[in-house]
């Protein structure tokens, strides 16, 4: 059989994957570089790169696991969440999806790098402003017993594979019933807090209840 009809597919193959990476691109920029490699021409094996953070360019050489892969279709197809550094230092996390011909042999991959930095300055921001100093006082502004409130609540809806908001009138009127059997109701602002936590108007929870 001819090669050319398998160069031809392999080729219409990789062009499709390069839509899948521009779309994917769009979706996570500005914090994810998406690659294409043509891994047919391993000296020339980078055919697109989107969202570039690496200061890569089309027609760089394939990089370790690219070689990897075309020197063994048995390696494996999916190589998730590695860790990774882009040339500057920055650390990365990548992950690769080779792309394997009707023959089996690997002829493309699309790989992922997200820059990590990015996301650990947010986080280090929001560690920061959620950090709390030390009182010479206890303070909550939460009544007495809420918490107890909402986590029966929780467990109620998880037995039902629903969340609380999405509860059934007769499931919701139920769990009301036995919240009050119970004695849950009996603290102050007790219907506030069920109501709130199960999204529904206090007007609809003492209905319930009733």
């Amino acid at each position: 059989m001819s090669k050319l009809p398998i160069e031809s597919d392999a080729a219409a193959l990789i062009a499709q994957l390069d839509q899948v990476a521009q779309g994917l691109a769009q979706t996570f920029a500005p914090f994810c570089e998406v690659v294409v490699h043509d891994l047919r021409d391993p000296d020339h094996a980078i055919l697109a790169i989107h969202n570039n953070l690496s200061g890569r360019a089309p027609g760089d050489p394939a990089t370790e696991l690219g070689l990897a892969r075309i020197a063994d279709s048995s390696y494996p197809q999916v190589v998730a969440n590695y860790a990774n550094r882009f040339a500057d230092g920055r650390p990365a996390k990548s992950t690769s999806i080779g792309i394997k011909d009707g023959q089996g042999n690997y002829v493309a991959a699309l790989c992922l790098n997200v820059d990590m930095s990015l996301f650990r300055s947010m986080q280090n921001a929001l560690q920061q402003f959620g950090a709390t100093g030390t009182a010479p006082f206890q303070e909550s502004l939460d009544p007495a017993n809420a918490e107890a409130i909402r986590r029966r609540i929780d467990q109620y809806a998880a037995g039902l594979a629903a969340s609380p908001q999405l509860l059934k009138a007769e499931d919701r009127r139920a769990l009301m019933r036995e919240l009050k059997a119970a004695g849950f109701l009996e603290v102050r602002r007790a219907m506030e807090i069920a109501a709130a936590h199960l999204g529904i108007s206090r007007a609809t929870a003492y209905n319930d209840v009733k």
